[in-house]
């Protein structure tokens, strides 16, 4: 049986990369990270500090993210706070194994846990 469509994910497009984007340009940290599904972007979670994940599906109108977390394998929409099953993205799944969270290594502050959202 073929797998459904859902428009808005494109499971052919591979992450951006090992962390969020703007986070790492800008000297930041993140908690969690989370994966767009539609373009492969990394952002940090709502619970980091600068939330870049859902400003990035809010600004540029794609809806769907999925944790970019180990062992994680979920999808939510952003447009209708819904989870959804969705199907299996191009690799990699989640951020290196060795890759602390929160993170990056080296930028986590000590009271990180005081300043999550």
């Amino acid at each position: 049986m073929a797998e459904q469509r859902i428009p808005g994910i494109d499971p052919s497009v591979p992450p951006s990369g090992d962390g969020c984007v703007e986070c790492l340009a800008g000297g930041g940290w993140w908690f969690h990270l989370r994966r767009c599904a539609a373009c492969g972007h990394i952002g940090c979670c709502d619970s980091s500090p600068s939330q870049h994940a859902t400003t990035h599906a809010r600004e540029a109108g794609h809806d769907f993210l999925t944790s970019f977390e180990p062992g994680e394998d979920w999808f939510w929409n952003t447009g209708t706070e819904e989870y959804y099953d969705g199907p299996a993205l191009a690799p990699p799944h989640a951020h290196p194994a060795d890759q602390p969270a929160p993170g990056p290594a080296g930028r986590v502050p000590e009271d990180w846990e005081r300043l999550l959202n």
